[in-house]
């Protein structure tokens, strides 16, 4: 027997469409932001981008099987986001700054994840399972609009999840993993349609084959198994349609080349098992993490399973949900069961929107009032502090604020932009006039209820990468550091390193222009650069005999860094 929906949604509801320039424009005002105007930042942002300058320069094949930064391997055993980056500093033109041009495919790969999560909500919503119920005298919404008002809902909530603002503007493998885990969701919902199609199985081949060389196989290996048998089931329904058949064919294929990948070794999963947390401090430190990187998804998320909780027995039958929780499931049980915390919680992301969504067409008028008065509240409290901070550094009034920076960043100039500054206001001017559009009257849009979460989290994320940006990127890049190496030791052809970290020692190549080589033996360069206990660990011949301590250069915001330089001792 099935249940009944519980979506109730009137035809005048969906009717209320979400323009697409203001879609478009808001997905341009969060992707921008934050790719734009910054210098590569610590820790995995530099070291993935010193992977890529170092592979970029490989002339071997087979170093472009095992991406290193100077002998060192990644900790992302990834492939091909430092192959798309690698190829794509070797293509750019001589006038776009390296760290600029790596970033493009990111940029394109983030655009991606929008547009794969909004097919994949379209394409779940239009399943007959997840249509509204049908009214005695009809008005109820048409099946095409509302699955196209949910697909906007979806795309609102991944923009509005606060965990992805950071992380998804990176130039590491966490991007591309989160690309492919899209594209296999978008390739999986469209198989609960009675006609899949062959390119349904290209989509879904490209989302695992991605995710095994994205430096994700394990989860590659767990969407083949469950798209090979959601194929299989397609195929057997409609035995006598051979698109069907050689879905599941080719989906299988993808499958069984993931396997392949994981079995030579190419490719291997990088997952460290924690032992079973047992301290309340450990379960509180989960807890919090899924409660601020999923906001505000989850509490949509719950509000979908309760309302929907009779469908949930019967998941075979409702792939609008089905779909959703198996792709959310396994970067959960990542983030829980592992090391890997908030970057394997990323990719459950797009799933988790595409649940949210099915909130929207079960929601009471008084819970959508509630949401947006919060989200109005929420928002502008937030975007007020920031502009406070910012004429507080700009004119030194308030006080408080500019010296709060001043000691979070030392030696920090403060920088005026005009683009910024426009780009700024922009935003501001377009939060007030759609939070005045907004709670001026009850708009029946199915979508509504996201509108203000997704506009207000943009209008943060446009105005801290806007106005903070000088501020956080003095406090996140390595650049200070190393000009103040650089004015002790200047074009040095080579310096010797120990005991530096991937970033570190990624800083040293872009920012310094220097060759860092690794001290095994007799000193070679006239320099040497060492982290605060590593010159200890040097035998002590070489210390007292070839090196000589010259300066030591701390991060300004994080003393902890600290760089100590010394110079080689002349042979006497």
């Amino acid at each position: 027997m099935t249940e009944p929906s519980p979506a109730i949604v009137a035809e005048e509801s969906v009717h209320h469409r979400l323009p697409r320039w203001a879609l478009i424009l808001v997905c341009l005002a969060y992707v921008l932001p934050g790719y734009l105007g910054r210098d590569p930042w610590k820790n995995a942002d530099i070291a993935a981008f010193g992977t890529m300058l170092e592979l970029q320069s490989a002339h071997a094949w087979t170093a472009w099987l095992h991406p290193t930064l100077m002998g060192m391997v990644p900790e992302s055993t990834a492939l091909l986001p430092y192959w798309l980056g690698a190829l794509t500093l070797r293509i750019a033109p001589a006038g776009i700054a390296p760290d600029l041009a790596v970033r493009l495919p990111f940029l394109l790969m983030l655009i991606g994840t929008f547009a794969t999560t909004w097919y994949a909500v379209k394409n779940l919503a239009s399943h007959a399972s997840a249509q509204p119920v049908a009214f005695a005298f009809g008005g109820e919404a048409e099946g095409r609009d509302y699955a196209r008002a949910l697909a906007d809902g979806g795309l609102l909530a991944l923009i509005a999840t606060l965990g992805l603002a950071q992380l998804s503007h990176e130039t590491t493998p966490d991007v591309a993993q989160l690309f492919f885990t899209a594209l296999t969701f978008c390739g999986l919902s469209a198989l609960g349609f009675a006609r899949p199609r062959a390119a349904t199985a290209w989509l879904l081949a490209a989302g695992l084959v991605g995710l095994s060389l994205g430096g994700a196989p394990a989860s590659a290996l767990v969407y083949g198994i469950g798209a090979s048998l959601a194929a299989i089931g397609a195929a057997v329904k409609g035995d006598r349609r051979p698109r069907a058949a050689w879905t599941a064919a080719l989906v299988a294929a993808a499958t069984l080349a993931c396997g392949l990948l994981l079995g030579l070794g190419i490719v291997t999963p990088n997952w460290h098992l924690e032992p079973w947390r047992t301290t309340t401090a450990q379960w509180q430190a989960l807890g919090q993490l899924f409660l601020w990187f999923t906001w505000p998804c989850w509490a949509f998320v719950l509000w979908t399973l309760w309302r929907w909780r009779r469908q949930l027995l019967h998941l075979q039958r409702q792939p609008h949900l089905g779909i959703p929780i198996f792709i959310a499931s396994v970067p959960v049980a990542n983030a829980t069961l592992t090391l890997a915390g908030d970057r394997a919680l990323l990719l459950a992301l797009p799933a988790l929107a595409a649940l949210a969504a099915f909130a929207l067409p079960t929601f009471k008028r008084a819970a959508a009032a509630l949401i947006d008065s919060f989200s109005v509240l929420f928002f502008s409290i937030c975007a007020i502090a920031i502009w406070v901070v910012w004429i507080s550094v700009q004119t030194g009034f308030p006080a408080k604020p500019a010296a709060n920076v001043a000691r979070l960043a030392p030696d920090f100039v403060s920088i005026f932009q005009w683009p910024a500054l426009v780009a700024a206001l922009g935003g501001t001017i377009a939060w007030v006039a759609l939070a005045q559009w907004r709670t001026a009257r009850h708009r029946p849009a199915l979508w509504k209820s996201l509108v203000l979460p997704a506009g207000g989290t943009t209008l943060c994320w446009l105005l801290l990468a806007t106005l903070w940006m000088p501020a956080l990127n003095y406090s996140r890049s390595y650049a200070p550091q190393m000009a103040a190496i650089k004015a002790v030791i200047g074009q040095a052809p080579c310096v010797e390193v120990q005991g530096l970290l991937q970033s570190q020692i990624a800083a040293i190549m872009y920012h310094g222009g220097w060759q860092p080589i690794p001290i095994t033996g007799p000193a070679t360069c006239p320099w040497l650069l060492a982290s605060r206990h590593a010159f200890e660990d040097l035998p002590t011949a070489q210390q007292t005999d070839h090196w000589r301590l010259v300066k030591e250069v701390p991060r300004p915001s994080h003393k902890t860094e600290t760089l100590f330089v010394y110079e080689r001792i002349p042979a006497s």
